[in-house]
Parts: structure tokens; sequence; C-alpha cells
């Protein structure tokens, strides 16, 4: 069998994907270049410096696991910086067959070009870009941070901040319910018009003080939203309740459903009422454990689907 007559799987593709992915970063950060950062050291002794410089002390153990280093190997770059009196070794207090290792002050004098240049270089690959493209960027990273398990230094203990909404909002959230429902209940493009005819609606009559958007962003990207829109003067309704599939499990529907009957109470409904689908199970899982109660029926064809729509109401 060749190459050629391989069955490509999605999975393959997704493989491909993050190695071309990793061949452009490192490609644009230089890492493969055998004078890295124009200095005289290889990568790993250029992360066993930067960890030494950030530490008050570190012990060979703690490098080999913080970095994942061949034990091995990271003992000779070890022996290297010693010969060339970059680091010095003092007896550890916790296990005196343990040596703490901290950077000499000719250590941290070569350290400091490092670390400057790197600081220079990024901030090079970042001046390419538009100030949007850098935050969509920082943003991307951050993503790749938080799914392979490592958070970035300073991420808010939340893990989604919720906010009203702002000009390309609206394209979002017509654009996200159109994708999102074709691919998980097979609604066709007669969906999408009737989330742009809404939303078309709730931007020409928005009332602020009786009205409102709330769009939960994570990691600089929108995951979700739910709008609250004025029916009469005691009755409002909850509308366009959606969440990424990527945001699901951190508490973000309950959320969201939370802050808008909360809304709906202060502005002085005395009812909020929604339509939704007997197939929306998460959806109606929220909305009953809020306090909303299906009060109609209705069997219908929509979206190239057989429906069986449902009227929940929640008294306040």
């Amino acid at each position: 069998m060749t190459l050629a007559t391989i069955s490509i799987t999605d999975a393959d593709r997704r493989v491909d994907a993050v190695r071309r992915f990793n061949r452009l970063y490192t490609r644009r950060i230089g890492v493969l270049q055998p004078d890295y950062l124009a200095g005289p050291f290889s990568l790993a002794e250029v992360r066993v410096l930067y960890e030494l410089a950030h530490r008050d002390q570190a012990t060979a153990t703690d490098l080999a696991s913080e970095l994942e280093l061949d034990p091995g190997y990271l003992s000779r770059i070890i022996r290297s910086f010693l010969s060339r009196g970059l680091i010095d070794r003092t007896p550890s207090t916790r296990d005196g067959r343990e040596m703490w290792l901290t950077l000499t002050s000719h250590g941290r004098d070569a350290f400091t070009p490092l670390e400057h240049g790197a600081r220079q270089q990024i901030g090079a690959l970042l001046g390419e870009l538009s100030r949007p493209d850098q935050q969509r960027l920082v943003a991307a990273m951050s993503t790749i941070e938080r799914l392979l398990g490592e958070p970035s230094p300073g991420m808010p203990a939340a893990p989604y901040v919720l906010r009203e909404h702002r000009p390309g909002d609206m394209g979002w959230v017509v654009a996200r319910h159109g994708a999102l429902y074709a691919a998980e209940y097979g609604f066709d493009l007669h969906f999408e018009a009737l989330v742009a005819s809404i939303v078309a609606k709730f931007v020409d009559h928005f009332d602020p003080e009786r009205e409102r958007c709330w769009i939960a962003e994570r990691d600089g990207r929108n995951v979700g939203c739910i709008f609250l829109v004025k029916h009469s003067l005691t009755v409002s309704k909850l509308r366009l309740f959606l969440v990424e599939p990527e945001a699901r499990g951190l508490g973000l529907g309950k959320r969201l459903v939370e802050d808008c009957v909360r809304f709906a109470r202060a502005a002085g409904y005395r009812k909020v009422r929604l339509w939704t689908q007997s197939n929306l199970l998460a959806a109606r899982h929220l909305y009953a454990q809020a306090g909303f109660r299906v009060v109609g029926e209705e069997a219908h064809h929509s979206y190239s689907q057989d429906l069986l729509a449902e009227t929940w109401e929640l008294r306040l």
C-alpha cells in the first residue's frame, strides 16, 4: 500500500494540522537555528537558564520534571554550566542527596541578553500584525495553553466572562446559531433566517432599561449568548440561548439563564416566556432547573425537521 492509497481520516487531518502549526511556529521563532537568539546556547540550555533565572533555586529533579528533559541530557547541561561558571551548587535542605542549583552573577549576565533578545524577537513578530490580530493571536495561544493543561499566568479564576453586546456580536449570534443548529440538529437555512430576523428586531427596537443581550467570552472568544426581550409591559421573552460545545460543562448555561431571569425580575416583568423544541434536551433541563414550566405544545414541520414546539413560562 502506498501513501497515496491510505485513507485520510478526520483524526489524521487534525494531526497534520498540529504538525503544520508546529513547523510554522518553530521556524518563525528560530528554535531550529544552531545559534538560537544569536547566542552560544542551544534551545534546551536557554530553557534551563530561564527556569533558574526565574526561581530562587531549583534541583536537577525539579528542572527535569518542569522541562520534561531526559535526566542524563540535563546532567550534561548542568556540568557544562558549572564548568563555565554560570551556576552554583549547594546542598538541598530537604534532601541531602540533592543539590540546589542557582545562577551566578556571570550566569545572570549571560542570560540577560538572551531574555532581551527573546522579547525583541516576539515583539517584532507581533509588530507584523495589527492590534486586533495581535489580540486574536494571544487569545488563540491562551486557548492552546488551557487545552493542553498549561493555563496562562494571571488568568481569571472564572473560566468565562459575561458582558453586554457590542458591534460584531450580532453577526456572530446569527452565524453560530445557523452553524451549530445545522450540525447538531439538522436545521436548515430557514432557522438561520429566523435568528437574523430576531436579531434585527432586537437592534432596531432595543430598550436598554428592559432588554438585554449577554455575550459570554472565554480566552477572548465568544462562547455563548442569551437575550431577554420585551413582549409586553408585564411579559418578557428569553431568546437565542446558545453555549458553544467547547464551553459546556462550565456552568455557563445555568449562569446565563439565571442572569437573564434576575434582570427580568429587576426590570419589573411578572413573567418570562420562551419558545423551544422538545429535542433541545440540555436547554430544557436548564429551563426546568430555573423554575420554568411547559404551558403549551404544538407539532410542526420547520427547518426541514418534524418538531414538537414547546412554550415555557416562569412567573416572577
